[in-house]
């Protein structure tokens, strides 16, 4: 493989000058990036720490950084890492890591290294911070400013004095590089350093930065705008976007399994040859983290057994009802009075005995969530639905917008929160236009939209780009006062309170460009995937993957004899794609995209050695498995399958 490397270590004799007069050196060094990605360790930070011991240098500490030109995670790693005492930094990285060490702090910042002219990628960092790889860096002659990039002349020995206010007399949209090079050497007392020193180009052959600098500027704004990463995968919701919402057919025969939520499954509490009724209670909750299940048909329950769960894999306890046709409603199905009635502790009630659960995939207990152990200020409804090809929760919006506006005021009385929030992307302009209308006179309920991007939907990205409020590691929204909930969920709490009945069915996005006859059908829960897929015309050819979901956090049904449960948003056709896995070229691309700030490179590598405790090291919990990674992968590595690889292994405790 071809190694970009893009800078290497000055000469000794020219870095022994520049430490004469410095001690008490704090050294950064990049793992570099657009090589094979390895474990080993660089060796630029051991040789020049071995340099400044030998010219007696005190060293007060130093710190090894992936991708150290990345704007989100530089800042956070250095702030915590460098020590009062140190004096002077020292950078071993191409000339965008330089600059922007230069940029975050006012101690003096000298280049350890030297850009390298080479044929390969550079400048790729989401920064407007420039690199022409020139060969010999200056910045530590010029305070971490870049006088070839930043000067419009490239000049090195000074200014030309063609400067008004601070502009360059070339580009009047520029700043004046040795302007800036002089004012910010005036505040570190370091003017006097330009003084003695020469300056001598090695090498004129350079990398052309313009076009890399264009290319950055037009995914910056888009890559960092609300919160760090994410994408823009192509949306495909125009297969069913404008398809409104259809009452699927009854089938024969019922398969409703006892797990359909996080925490412990249901228990049983009819028996084979019963006759049920529509809502009926066919399944308790035994523990505090679990829900009901209830009929959504009448008929006889003609077993009790262990069949295939859609997403988990695995055989769970099911109840098998066979349809009688008549779908006779139970008696225990009716309103429960005016919202304005009931209390917090009631709703929640309603909210736990009619099994509702989160309705965009989670599955956690919603009564659970809504019996905070801490003060909650707002309720966030979720209508985003950021995964491409699924239209479920948009046509949901459109169709039934009283109910969810009523579902979201009782959810905001269970809380004891002041407000409720409804955020909806940009790409849904019915939803917002319809959802504002409904909620224009209601003081503690507003609309928010959000720019179109991947995943928006997820919690904690929500949280940051409309609250500006982190969610902590290892923590959940209650944290910073927030409840976040589905837009199918809200109905089905309309659905609870207004007509008393329970979770027994949901809309589903049937879709995809495999797909023939896509649409949005209201589904009981219990309806197996293929009698969905038949009833829709099929799929188109051969290469066709069924997945239930959206694409990127979808799960791939390889038996379609599963049923549709409370979380299923989606079942979709798409293209099979496969493509052999390449070597890590380590490009930052996977960094760039973790909306959680991960390093999902390591995720990969770590996983091909079982190493668990160093996945655990980089956080590997935090990951939400949005796929971003494996999207972006220019490698095409499956680092979600390692991610879930290695969760498993460590909540196993191996």
């Amino acid at each position: 493989m071809v190694d970009y490397t893009k800078f290497e270590l000055k000469d000794r004799k020219e870095l022994a000058e520049v430490l004469k007069d410095k001690d008490n050196l704090f050294v950064l060094a990049c793992k570099k990036c657009f090589k094979e990605f390895d474990l080993i360790e660089e060796p630029e930070l051991h040789e020049f720490e071995q340099l400044a011991k030998e010219e007696r240098k005190n060293i007060a500490g130093s710190l090894k950084v992936d991708f150290l030109c990345n704007n989100i995670l530089t800042p956070k790693l250095l702030e915590s890492a460098l020590p009062q005492e140190a004096e002077n930094i020292f950078v071993a990285s191409c000339g965008l890591g330089i600059q922007l060490i230069a940029e975050l702090t006012e101690k003096p910042v000298y280049a350890a290294c030297d850009s390298i002219a080479y044929r390969g990628h550079h400048g790729m960092a989401l920064t407007t911070i420039r690199c022409d790889a020139c060969a010999q860096c200056y910045l530590n002659l010029t305070g971490g400013i870049c006088p070839i990039v930043d000067c419009s002349k490239s000049l090195i020995n000074g200014q030309c004095g063609g400067s008004k206010n601070g502009k360059c007399e070339v580009n009047k949209e520029m700043d004046c590089g040795w302007d800036q090079i002089y004012k910010r050497l005036e505040k570190q007392g370091r003017v006097d350093e330009l003084k003695n020193q020469t300056v001598e180009i090695r090498d004129y052959s350079k990398v052309n930065y313009k076009f890399i600098d264009e290319y950055v500027k037009s995914v910056r704004q888009e890559r960092l705008e609300g919160y760090s990463g994410g994408i823009h995968p192509i949306e495909n919701k125009e297969f069913s976007e404008h398809i409104s919402l259809t009452k699927f057919p009854d089938p024969l025969t019922l398969v409703i399994p006892l797990s359909q939520h996080t925490g412990a499954p249901a228990e049983p509490i009819v028996e084979a040859g019963q006759h049920v009724k529509v809502g009926q209670k066919i399944g308790e909750a035994k523990a505090f983290v679990s829900s009901p299940v209830h009929s959504s048909v009448s008929g006889i329950v003609v077993a009790i057994e262990p069949r295939l769960h859609p997403t988990s894999g695995l055989d769970v306890l099911s109840v098998i009802i066979q349809s009688d046709g008549e779908n006779t409603i139970h008696e225990s199905v009716q309103p429960v009075g005016e919202l304005e009635g009931l209390t917090p502790e009631e709703i929640r009630d309603i909210v736990r005995e009619k099994g509702i659960v989160g309705m965009g995939g989670a599955g956690f207990p919603t009564a659970v969530k809504y019996n905070a152990p801490k003060p909650i200020e707002l309720v966030l409804l979720n209508g985003c639905e950021c995964e491409p090809v699924l239209t479920a929760d948009h046509r949901v919006m459109v169709e039934c917008a009283d109910e969810v506006v009523f579902g979201l005021k009782a959810l905001i009385k269970a809380s004891g929160a002041e407000k409720g929030i409804i955020a909806i992307e940009d790409n849904k302009p019915d939803a917002i236009e319809i959802m504002k209308s409904k909620t224009q006179s209601l003081e503690n309920i507003v609309v928010a939209v959000v720019k179109t991007k991947y995943p928006q939907g997820a919690e904690k990205m929500l949280i940051k780009n409309i609250l500006g409020r982190q969610v902590p590691r290892g923590g959940l929204p209650l944290d910073v006062g927030v409840i976040v909930s589905n837009i199918s969920t809200v109905k089905a709490v309309s659905d609870a309170i207004q007509k008393g009945m329970p979770l027994i069915e949901r809309v589903v996005s049937v879709s995809g460009e495999r797909m023939s006859k896509p649409g949005n059908y209201i589904v009981k829960i219990g309806t197996q995937v293929k009698d969905i897929i038949d009833y829709c015309g099929g799929v188109i050819g051969d290469d066709v993957t069924i997945k239930m979901g959206g694409p990127m956090m979808g799960t791939v049904l390889d038996n379609l004899y599963v049923p549709i449960i409370k979380g299923s948003n989606g079942i979709i056709a798409v293209e099979t794609t496969e493509q052999e896995a390449a070597e890590c070229i380590k490009c930052g691309r996977c960094v760039d995209v973790c909306p959680m700030e991960l390093r999902p490179l390591y995720y990969a590598k770590y996983a091909e050695s079982k190493n668990w405790a160093g996945m655990k090291e980089e956080n590997i919990m935090d990951c939400i498995e949005c796929r971003c990674c494996d999207y972006i992968c220019s490698s095409k590595i499956g680092i979600l399958s390692a991610i879930k690889t290695g969760k498993k292994a460590i909540k196993e405790g191996k």
